[in-house]
This record gives C-alpha cells, structure tokens and sequence, in this order.
C-alpha cells in the first residue's frame, strides 16, 4: 500500500498537476495540505474521476487539508485533540483496512510559525504538543499508523540547504525540532530516513531566488510511522520531478510503501 503527502500550495492552482500525478504515481491514499479551498471550491469531480474518494477540511483562502483514498475510508479526526480554540483547518485522519489490520493515516499542515518572536511561533509549539497528544491515543492502540504532511520542521542542520540563512527561522529553531525529536522518541520512524540516512532528501524548493534552479532546498514533508507500520516500510520516494512542471507547488511529494498483502 503507498501513502503519499503532497502540500499542492493552492488545489485549484494545480488540479491538472495533482490529477497528472495521482494518475501517474497512484498512490493508495495521499494526504493534501495547503488547499486553500472550502468544500465546494475543491476539484471534486476531477480527483474523483481519477478513482479517488476525497474527505476535505477546508477553509476559505488559506491552511485546508485533504485526504484521497482508492478504498473505502472511515474519517476517525478532523482536527486535533482540544480543538476549541483552533479555527484553523490542518488535521485530517482516516482509516482504511488492510488484509494485515486497519491502517489509519493522519494529513497535517503544521503551522509555519515565523516570525519566532510572535504569537505565531507560540502557536506552533501549542499544536505541536496537541499532535504529540494524538500520537500517544494512536499508539495506544498498538495498530499502524502513518503520520504525514507538511511539518515545517527541518530536523536537524542536514536537512536544509543553508542553515546559517535558517538560524533564526522557526523552521529550524531548537523548540521546533525537539517537538519533532518528543516524536521520534515516542518510537516513530522518519521513512524517509530509514532509507536515506544522510542525502538532503529535500521536499520544498522556494519560488524566490532561484531555488529550484540552484537545488536550494529544504527537507520539512515527512512520513512517520508507528512501529506497527515501520515494520512493513518495503520504499520510500520522494518524486521531485513535479518541481519542475508547469505552475508547480513549491514542495513536492513524499510517499511511502507498506507490506500489508
């Protein structure tokens, strides 16, 4: 089974991009952030012409994430624990089964948290803690799970292209990586570093400066999986190519495959 993440920065922007892809990689269910559309704005009927079933938690101009399945899927959250305060659309998780058990997919567009000195970075670290909330309900359950989207997160110095241009962005700051390291510790697997311990592996290349061009990037999509899954992690991918298409997103996507037959 391939679980893929995609921020697409703007669904209506890039539907022929995301169709092309999910027609191309197809993946079993991928995980959208950044789709800045409310339910009737999203390209339902092109995504599902693909052979997608789609579950959306939108919002009007900015943040929304959605989930796309080729099979039949239970929404188990649409946003995090203690959500009563948070008006804004990045949690989605499902459910699907498999003939090895039920595997549940969470798709989070975690927030970008500059500048640091800010409220915005204060709420960042809040939702942090909330996702490392769902992680331990999750691992309660001792089944599979993969938790993937945008992080905003570059874990360590290797996994951006500059990090003294980085020193003083959220991304990279000692409070956003140990709030990804309380992950990592709680026994999830980075899948891309699983299978690439040292490349740059990079996700985002910015539209400014010539990014793209320069192989300037940074690495904050990622996939984590719980142990239960890690155990049938068979490759990983991260298909780059889509950064140099016609009116790309700035990141591309992340996938991962699971032995569950």
């Amino acid at each position: 089974m391939k679980i893929a993440t995609w921020n697409v920065n703007s669904v209506r922007k890039r539907t022929t991009n995301l169709v092309g892809w999910l027609k191309s990689a197809k993946p079993d269910v991928a995980v959208l952030q950044e789709i800045k559309a409310q339910e009737a704005q999203f390209p339902r009927l092109e995504v599902e012409a693909a052979g997608y079933k789609v579950e959306i938690v939108g919002q009007k101009s900015w943040n929304g994430v959605a989930l796309l399945s080729l099979h039949p899927v239970e929404i188990t959250a649409r946003s995090l624990p203690d959500p009563q305060t948070d008006e804004q659309a990045r949690y989605i998780e499902g459910r699907v089964q498999t003939p090895q058990g039920p595997l549940t997919v969470g798709g989070l567009y975690l927030p970008n948290g500059n500048p640091i000195h800010t409220d915005k970075f204060a709420y960042k670290i809040a939702w942090m803690d909330r996702l490392a909330e769902r992680t331990r309900q999750l691992l309660a359950s001792e089944e599979m799970f993969v938790l993937g989207g945008d992080y905003n997160v570059c874990p360590t110095d290797a996994d951006v292209f500059s990090p003294a241009a980085f020193a003083n962005d959220a991304l990279c700051q000692p409070q956003s990586r140990q709030a990804l390291r309380t992950l990592l510790n709680m026994g999830l697997t980075d899948a891309v570093r699983a299978f690439d311990p040292d490349g740059p592996s990079y996700t985002f290349y910015d539209y400014q400066a010539g990014a793209w061009q320069k192989g300037n990037g940074l690495r904050i999509d990622h996939l984590l999986l719980s142990p239960q899954a890690a155990d049938r992690l068979t490759a990983v991918g991260i298909d780059k190519a889509e950064r140099g298409k016609p009116d790309p997103s700035d990141h591309v996507p992340v996938w991962c495959e699971l032995d569950v037959a």
